[in-house]
């Protein structure tokens, strides 16, 4: 018979794991096989650095947080060696960074994920790695908000300039 403690401790750590897949922006599912250490590292590294959180779960442990946070789809791609990215605060950054380093690591697969709380596939995933960071959408919207006044600011100069080569003239 199972030891208390150790259920207790198993239990645990699917409330973890079921609190970090309700509260995370983005969370892919990965197959990470044949990559040596050294790549994992820097793997985690990247992904460390950008506020990503990488795991290697057993796959019976969040099958059943999966089942307490209601998202069961995902279990049909919890096969295999399994590593989760949880990502609560950049929905872009864990599938922009495990893209990228499968790109470069074909070991690396992309298996699925959960983006705001839906369940999707591998191409959502790519999708979404295809998207500029938060950053960089800030930075498109500015320059959006910004042109008009560009513009305003550049037929008034323009217009200031005709009257006075017209007044010297």
């Amino acid at each position: 018979m199972a030891n208390a403690k150790v259920i207790q401790a198993k239990q645990e750590a699917v409330d973890v794991v079921t609190a970090k897949l309700r509260e995370s922006a983005t969370t892919v599912v990965a197959d990470y096989r044949g990559l040596n250490v050294t790549q994992v590292t820097e793997l985690r590294k990247q992904l460390r650095e950008a506020g990503v959180e990488f795991q290697v779960l057993k796959n019976t442990l969040v099958r059943r947080a999966t089942a307490a946070a209601e998202l069961t789809e995902l279990d049909e791609v919890l096969t295999g060696p399994t590593a989760i990215a949880f990502s609560a605060d950049d929905a872009v950054a864990p599938a922009k960074i495990i893209s990228e380093f499968a790109k470069k690591y074909d070991a690396l697969k992309v298996k699925g994920g959960v983006v705001e709380g839906r369940v999707v596939g591998v191409d959502q995933i790519k999708a979404l790695a295809d998207l500029p960071s938060r950053e960089g959408l800030l930075s498109m919207l500015l320059s959006v908000l910004q042109a008009p006044v560009r513009n305003f600011a550049l037929a008034v100069k323009a217009v200031a300039e005709k009257e006075e080569e017209s007044a010297s003239a």
